[in-house]
C-alpha cells in the first residue's frame, strides 16, 4: 500500500515547524471547543496527533485511489452529457474515496461540520493530490472557495453551504470571461435584482472555468449598471441545484484532462450576494486569488515531487554501457539540481502557508472581539509578508514544475515521450501551472512592491540575523555577498526608474527573481540546521541562485534607460 504522506519525509518535516505552536493555538482559540464536539483536540499535542491521523489517511487515498487511477482519467477525460459534466469515472471513484475518508471541509470551523484544521494541512493534502493527479487537484482543491464564504458571507450563506462543501460538494471560482481573461476588471456577465423573485439574477457568458459545474460557485458578477471597471463587481454564490447555467463545452485541453474546464452560459440564474455590492473584485476575488496561488503552489510542487521520483527511479533502473545512468555525472547532475528546487519551492510554499494562516487567523479573530495593539501589529506584519511571499511562490513553484517535468522526460530519454511512463502526462500537466491563477508575467507585477517597499529585504535580513550551522556558514556568507548585489540592484533600477517610467518594470522579474533565489537559500540553510537531509540541497541550491543572480546583476547594471525604448520596439510590428 502507498502512502504519500509517510513516505514523504520533507511533509512530516514542515509540519513540525515551530511556528505550528502559534498556529494551532490561534486556529483553536485556545482550545475554547474542546468540551463541546468529541473531535475537537484537548491541547496543542492532541491537535498535532489529529492533523498526521488525518494526513496519512489523505496519503493514503492519495496513494492506493487516486494515483493509480490517474492515467486513466488523462485518457477518458469528462464530458458533456445534458449541458453538464459528466466526470470520467475514475474522477466518481476519487471522489467518492475522498468523501469516505471524511476529508471535506478541512479547514472549516466545526459548527460547519470541517475538520478546522490550519491552512497548511491543506496545502499539504493538496500537495500530495497533485502528486497523485494534478487534475484532481484542481476539482478537490478548489474547495479553498468555502474559505471565502466562510470570510465574508452571512451567516445564512454559512449554514446553507458550508456543510455541503464539508459532505462533499464540489466548487468553482466563474471569474474569467471570454473578453476578460486576467483583465477582471472588464467583466461584464449581468446580475439584475429581481423583486418578483428576491434574488439577483446572472446572464452572460464565462470562460475557462475549473470545474465549472461544479456544486457550489462563486460568480464576479457585474451589479452596477452602467459601469465598466472593477467598481461595479460584486461576488455573488450559486447552487447548482437552482439551475439557470449550462455547460456549452469542455476545453480540448494540453493537459490536466481529468479537470473540467468550462464555458458556461448563464440564463437568468439565480444567485445570493456574498458580502458588500462592488466588492467583489476589490476585496473578494483578491482574497480568492491568493489562496488560489497557494494551492497553485501546492499543485506545483506535488508535480515536482512526482516528477523527480519518476526521473530518481527510472535513472537507478536504466542501464547503459553496463551501468545504471544515474552513475553518469550530466545525469546525477541534473537530479541533484532537481531535488534542490523541489526542496527549496516547498520550503517557499510552506513558508508561505505560515504567514497567510497567522494572518487568517487574526482576520477572524477580529470579527469575533477586538484585538490586541500586539495583535494588531502581527496581523499586520503577516499581512504584508503573505501579499509579497504569495505570488512569489507561486512565480518559483509553477517554473520549477515545469523545469522538472522537463527534466523528467529527458532522463527518459525516448521512452519519456512516450505514454508508457507517467513522466509524459506530468510534462503536459505542468505547462499550464505557470499560466492559470495569474501568469508568471503577473506574479512579478504582484510581487515588485514587495521588493521596491523593502518587505523582502527587511525579511532576508531577519533570516541573514539568524543562527545557522558551521557547514551553513559557507552558504551564508555567499548570501550575504548576494544581497549586497540585490541592493546595488535595486538602487540601479530606482535610479532609473526616476530617469524614465517604465525602467523598473523592464526589469522586475530580474530584480523578483533574485529576492527569491536569495529567500529560497536561506530557507534551506534554516532546515539544514535542523536536519541533514538538506544540507546537500541548500549548497546545490547556493550555486545555482549564485548563478541567476550574477546574470541577473550583469544585465541589470551594464542597462541603460535607452533599454526601456530599444525593447520597446516590438510594440510597432504587426
Amino acid at each position: 500500500m502507498a502512502n504519500f504522506f509517510s513516505d514523504n519525509k520533507d511533509l512530516q518535516f514542515q509540519l513540525q515547524h515551530p511556528l505550528m505552536r502559534k498556529i494551532v493555538e490561534l486556529k483553536e482559540r485556545g482550545f475554547a471547543e474542546k468540551d463541546l464536539y468529541d473531535h475537537a483536540p484537548q491541547d496543542f499535542e492532541d491537535a498535532m496527533d489529529s492533523y498526521r491521523r488525518v494526513l496519512e489517511i489523505t496519503g493514503e487515498v492519495c496513494g492506493d485511489v487516486i494515483a493509480p487511477n490517474a492515467e486513466e482519467v488523462d485518457h477518458e477525460g469528462p464530458r458533456v452529457v445534458n449541458d453538464h459534466v459528466e466526470y470520467a469515472s475514475g474522477t466518481v471513484r476519487n471522489l467518492k474515496a475522498i468523501v469516505d475518508a471524511g476529508l471535506g471541509g478541512l479547514t472549516l470551523p466545526r459548527k460547519y461540520d470541517g475538520l478546522n484544521f490550519p491552512l497548511i494541512c491543506f496545502v499539504m493534502a493538496n500537495e500530495m493530490v497533485a502528486r497523485a493527479d494534478a487534475s484532481f487537484e484542481n476539482i478537490w482543491g478548489l474547495q479553498d472557495c468555502a474559505e471565502t464564504l466562510n470570510e465574508f458571507a452571512s451567516e445564512v450563506l454559512k449554514q446553507k453551504y458550508l456543510p455541503l462543501v464539508s459532505a462533499g460538494a464540489t466548487c468553482a471560482m466563474d471569474l474569467t470571461e471570454p473578453d476578460a481573461g486576467s483583465d477582471l476588471g472588464a467583466v461584464m456577465l449581468k446580475a439584475t435584482w429581481s423583486e418578483e423573485k428576491q434574488t439577483w439574477l446572472l446572464n452572460g457568458v464565462k470562460r475557462f472555468i475549473t470545474n465549472g459545474d461544479g456544486d457550489v460557485s462563486l460568480v464576479l458578477a457585474r451589479t452596477e449598471e452602467g459601469t465598466t471597471d472593477a467598481r461595479g463587481l460584486s461576488m455573488l454564490v450559486y447552487d447548482k441545484r437552482d439551475g439557470g447555467v449550462k455547460v456549452r463545452r469542455i476545453e480540448n485541453k494540453l493537459g490536466i484532462k481529468g479537470s473540467p474546464t468550462c464555458e458556461l452560459v448563464f440564463t437568468n440564474a439565480p444567485a445570493q450576494l456574498v458580502g458588500d455590492r462592488k466588492m467583489g473584485l476589490i476585496k473578494y476575488v483578491m482574497s480568492l486569488m491568493n489562496a488560489a496561488r497557494l494551492g497553485i503552489g501546492a499543485q506545483s510542487v506535488g508535480t515536482c515531487e512526482a516528477a523527480y521520483r519518476e526521473a530518481l527511479k527510472y535513472a537507478h533502473e536504466r542501464e547503459q554501457f553496463g551501468k545504471p545512468i544515474i552513475q553518469f555525472a550530466a545525469v546525477s547532475e541534473m537530479l541533484s539540481n532537481m531535488k534542490a528546487k523541489l526542496q527549496g519551492a516547498r520550503a517557499l510554499l510552506y513558508e508561505t502557508t505560515r504567514f497567510v494562516e497567522i494572518y487568517k487567523q487574526y482576520t477572524h479573530i477580529s470579527h469575533e472581539r477586538s484585538l490586541e495593539n500586539e495583535e494588531r501589529q502581527e496581523m499586520k506584519f503577516y499581512n504584508r509578508l503573505a501579499d509579497g511571499f504569495t505570488p512569489l511562490v507561486k512565480l518559483f513553484s509553477s517554473e520549477y514544475a515545469n523545469q522538472l517535468a522537463y527534466d523528467a522526460v529527458q532522463i527518459h530519454g525516448g521512452s519519456g515521450f512516450m505514454k508508457d511512463y507517467p513522466c509524459e502526462r506530468l510534462y503536459r500537466d505542468a505547462r499550464i501551472m505557470n499560466i492559470y491563477e495569474g501568469t508568471s508575467q503577473l506574479q512579478v507585477v504582484a510581487a515588485i512592491n514587495a521588493v521596491t517597499k523593502g518587505t523582502f529585504m527587511e525579511q532576508i535580513e531577519t533570516y541573514a540575523a539568524a543562527e545557522y550551522t558551521s557547514a551553513m556558514q559557507p552558504v551564508v556568507t555567499k548570501l550575504k555577498e548576494l544581497t549586497a548585489k540585490f541592493t546595488e540592484m535595486i538602487a540601479h533600477v530606482e535610479a532609473g526608474e526616476k530617469e524614465v517610467g517604465g525602467f523598473k518594470d523592464f526589469h522586475a522579474r530580474r530584480l523578483v527573481e533574485t529576492a527569491g533565489h536569495i529567500i529560497i537559500t536561506y530557507l534551506l540553510a534554516r532546515e539544514a540546521g535542523e536536519c541533514e537531509d538538506y544540507v546537500a540541497s541548500a549548497r546545490i541550491f547556493c550555486k545555482l541562485a549564485e548563478g541567476k543572480i550574477g546574470e541577473a546583476y550583469t544585465y541589470v547594471m551594464n542597462s541603460t534607460t535607452e533599454d526601456v525604448a530599444l525593447f520597446k520596439g516590438v510594440e510597432e510590428e504587426c
